[in-house]
């Protein structure tokens, strides 16, 4: 199977303006950032966890605690005897009583959210969880909707939706693949 480039999604000045939305959406919703946290899921989770924290920084004038969270061992549709996992910087004094606002690059199954709730869940007891994605394309399995959407892509089952962000690709884009 080969992948081609079906589309762009978003451009570097576009996937900008959507996590500016979002982070004051954040803001907005949880009237401030006392008693929030941010938590990046590995691995694109956690640079966009960084940069709406900062952009909560520069909003607010008040920094945002962000952890990073590896749900490897919690996903039911991997082989977990081939997997490298890495540890969480994530403690129950971080997310106990604490708005968690978990953060994703793109929703698609519900899966890996629903994975990450079981590892947070493991670690302490959230006042609430919140979801934020960059990119939402539907198709869930799992009943499962995000707080905060990036964009809503409507896509087939067949294409894939690729985030590049700088920190990891060297560009910030998303695009969708389809088959050849």
């Amino acid at each position: 199977m080969v992948l081609v480039e079906k589309a762009q999604i978003l451009d570097d000045k576009a996937l900008n303006r959507a996590l500016s939305r979002i982070a004051h959406e954040i803001i907005e919703k949880n009237k401030g950032i006392d008693n929030t946290v941010l938590i990046g899921i590995k691995t694109r989770g956690i640079y966009l966890a960084k940069r709406l924290s900062q952009k909560i920084e520069d909003i607010e004038s008040e920094k945002v605690e962000v952890g990073e969270l590896d749900i490897t061992l919690y996903r039911d549709d991997l082989d977990k005897d081939n997997q490298v996992v890495t540890e969480n910087n994530l403690n129950s004094m971080m997310i106990e009583n604490k708005n968690v606002v978990l953060i994703d690059d793109v929703l698609y199954t519900g899966r890996t959210v629903r994975a990450a709730f079981d590892a947070i869940v493991d670690i302490g007891r959230p006042q609430q969880i919140q979801l934020a994605v960059l990119i939402d394309r539907g198709h869930r399995e799992l009943p499962i909707r995000a707080d905060y959407v990036g964009k809503n892509v409507p896509t087939s089952k067949s294409e894939v939706v690729s985030v590049f962000l700088s920190e990891i690709d060297g560009q910030d884009q998303v695009i969708i693949l389809h088959e050849k």
